[in-house]
């Protein structure tokens, strides 16, 4: 796909908005979060890109406008399995959705032996966040049945591995809601296993987040985006693995391939590398080829000139029609 003419490297790296009724405003690692009114939740997904907990120095164009969408996406095509917050995305970066009081542990869900899960059963491990796995496997191989590796949702810093018993003893999430997020966490891989199989890819492993809303657990956030998630090409899969070579993959795991390159996996004393130009632009296409191959939209790449205007005055007319 040809790379669009760029005179500059535009990012959308913050906002400071104020509007009618605003409440407080959350800067998260890629998403500055707006409260209205104790009732909506204005977030808007900036081009911050984060790497082994760590936002990096340069963000990467359409960053934000890809992230926002292929989860607006997601959300749309689960809302019928699985509820969620989403109540509206009136710009490219934007999505309006419920208040919810976030639940303090992600579900990550894996069917494949790979990225972090797979650091740790290459030093020996063989229980992951009290999960057991069988010895033998090679990276990337498939998993016999999917498998929840929970981790605790860090405000700042790392999160950290945990397991479900953990979780439970030590009153993190009440039973009732751990059991209806697991439901929903296998359903949700369940479903976005066979939307990506219908795109030729592999849904290997996503994280899923999840929130109370009037007493009810909702899914919030992001799903199924190349943030959350790790892709395979279904085609060249088994041909790769079979031949021990790496998989062609579409998801984060190449900056953070680059970062550890770099001598940078997040650890106390080790300095950020920036990113390069042509480094940054070929990120920057990798997040437009899998919202291409995810939706099969072709992508509209959105004007940075003035984003801010257009950005504020979207979200205004949105919270306009809630009056």
């Amino acid at each position: 796909m040809p790379t669009k003419n760029i005179k500059k490297i535009d990012t959308i790296l913050s906002t400071g908005f104020k509007f009618p009724k605003q409440h407080s405003y959350y800067k998260g690692k890629v998403r500055d979060v707006y409260n209205i009114d104790n009732r909506k939740l204005v977030m808007i997904a900036s081009d911050r890109i984060s790497a082994f907990d760590v936002v990096m120095p340069r963000g990467i164009p359409y960053k934000g406008q890809v992230l926002n969408q292929v989860a607006a996406h997601f959300l749309n095509a689960t809302a019928h399995e699985v509820p969620n917050w989403l109540l509206d995305t009136p710009d490219p970066n934007v999505a309006i959705g419920l208040m919810c009081e976030p639940i303090k542990v992600e579900m990550v869900v894996r069917g494949y032996l790979a990225g972090h899960a797979w650091r740790e059963y290459q030093e020996g491990k063989r229980s992951l966040c009290g999960v057991d796995l069988p010895d033998g496997l090679k990276e990337n191989d498939k998993l016999p049945s999917p498998i929840i590796t929970p981790s605790t949702k860090a405000d700042e810093g790392h999160d950290e591995d945990i397991s479900r018993a953990a979780i439970l003893k030590n009153g993190i999430v009440a039973e009732e809601d751990y059991v209806i997020m697991e439901q929903y966490s296998l359903k949700l891989f369940e479903i976005g296993t066979e939307m990506a199989l219908n795109r030729g890819l592999i849904l290997v492993d996503t994280k899923y987040e999840f929130g109370k809303h009037n007493g009810k657990v909702l899914l919030i956030d992001e799903v199924h985006t190349p943030d959350s998630s790790r892709y395979f090409f279904e085609n060249t899969y088994r041909q790769l693995q079979n031949e021990g070579k790496a998989q062609k993959q579409l998801s984060k795991e190449f900056v953070r391939q680059w970062l550890i390159d770099h001598d940078f996996m997040g650890k106390s004393g080790q300095l950020v590398p920036i990113m390069h130009d042509e480094f940054i632009m070929e990120v920057s296409q990798r997040y437009i080829e899998i919202y291409e191959l995810l939706t099969g939209k072709g992508f509209v790449h959105q004007d940075y000139d003035d984003y801010e205007a257009r950005i504020y005055n979207n979200i205004l007319k949105s919270l306009e029609k809630d009056k």
